[in-house]
């Protein structure tokens, strides 16, 4: 059984003027949640267009389910539940509407699974599509997208206009619907969200791949960071002036400082720490977002 859900082989769109992808080569296996990371304007929607066969790469290509996204999109799409990064609903009334008419288009024939989505977004459908706030909009396309339980999902920043207690029931369906062997390639800028559902992250930036990363790996490799907290500026001073450690995070208006520790040298930041005036001293747990400080903006490289 073909393991790969998702594949692009040096695919490339070249708008001119340093604008586009270049060369992105990845897969994403079933039952596997697959992040890229990068600034607005870096490709991310872009690689899920061509995705989607919305768009003709200039070189390259890339599949779903073992198929070319160009060739054949109408047979990917029954495979493919999609949540695009601008969403703008057909005029056709209200979200129940809406919902209908995707769940007739997909085969749906469990609409108690469409409700149970309903309720878990607490989604008004009986709202009409053009009047919806952003928020409600996006609701209304993860039920879309989730209702057919897809073999593949595609979400480009899904969590646009949620607030926090739906930003966490969207991480737990997506986990729920890994687990039940979907592939799922999710865009974000938000790294929380990928920490907590990502198995391998995809960094990009004006449109190449700059790293990409097995998570469960990284904090294996990854220097632990302290963070010190000093109870005045002098102290802060002194510590950046005199420390021997390497500092990857400052900020002066808190007065704390971010220091890369090897396991083996804590004892010796201990000894550094003596006699300075501390508020607090603690250990960051490893994150994307720190990872991405360690090693992305150092000049990140391309890890399989």
């Amino acid at each position: 059984m073909r393991d790969e859900a998702i594949k692009a082989d040096s695919l490339t769109k070249d708008y001119g003027g340093g604008k586009g992808i270049f060369g992105l080569d990845f897969t994403v296996k079933k039952g596997e949640v697959f992040g890229i990371v990068g600034t607005n304007g870096s490709g991310k929607t872009t690689t899920l267009r061509h995705l989607m066969g919305f768009l003709r790469p200039d070189s390259g290509s890339c599949e779903i389910m073992g198929l070319d996204c160009m060739k054949y999109p109408k047979e990917i799409k029954a495979h493919v539940g999609y949540v695009p990064g601008e969403i703008d609903f057909p005029d056709i009334g209200t979200g129940t509407q809406f919902l209908k008419i995707q769940a007739d288009l997909l085969g749906v024939k469990d609409r108690g699974y469409i409700s149970k989505l309903v309720d878990m977004f607490k989604l008004d459908t009986d709202a009409s599509l053009r009047r919806m706030s952003k928020g409600m909009k996006q609701k209304t396309a993860l039920v879309a997208a989730f209702m057919a339980r897809p073999d593949v999902l595609l979400l480009d920043e899904p969590s646009t206009g949620l607030d926090p207690l739906m930003r966490d029931a969207l991480i737990e369906l997506i986990i729920q619907e890994r687990d039940r062997g979907a592939a799922i390639l999710m865009s974000s800028h938000i790294f929380k969200e990928l920490d907590d559902t990502a198995d391998r992250v995809l960094f990009i930036d004006k449109g190449k791949m700059t790293d990409l990363a097995d998570k469960n790996k990284l904090s294996e490799n990854m220097i632990p960071v302290y963070r010190i907290g000093f109870r005045s500026q002098e102290e802060y001073d002194r510590f950046e002036m005199m420390t021997s450690f390497e500092i990857s995070h400052e900020n002066r208006k808190y007065l704390h400082i971010d220091v890369d520790i090897p396991e083996d040298s804590v004892n010796k930041l201990f000894d550094e720490l003596d006699g300075y005036d501390l508020r607090y001293m603690r250990y960051r747990p490893f994150t994307l977002e720190n990872y991405y400080a360690q090693r992305i903006e150092k000049g990140g490289n391309i890890n399989a």
